[in-house]
């Protein structure tokens, strides 16, 4: 499923025009990455829970050349499904 198609699903489901479904994922979408490059977590109760993780600096290797190189720590999205997606989906 594309955003496009949950904008339609959104659309018809609520019997609202497109225009304002795709206001309303946009507002949700962007409110959620507000959070998380805030460091906050933001819980959806029943679907899951998305947060920000982080990744140690560690080495790796350039595959083009075998070069050793020092890959530096970072932060990384994380999401984490309920109890009732994870039902859903079995």
């Amino acid at each position: 499923m594309t955003k496009a198609d949950l904008i339609d699903k959104i659309s018809s489901g609520a019997g609202i025009s497109k225009t304002a479904a795709n206001n309303a994922v946009n507002i949700t979408l962007d409110s959620i990455k507000s959070a998380l490059k805030k460091g906050q977590t933001v819980s959806l109760i029943g679907f899951g829970t998305f947060s920000v993780g982080k990744r140690k600096a560690r080495r790796g290797r350039n595959p083009r050349t075998g070069e050793e190189i020092k890959i530096p720590a970072t932060k990384v999205p994380k999401f984490s499904p309920g109890k009732v997606l994870k039902d859903v989906v079995k």
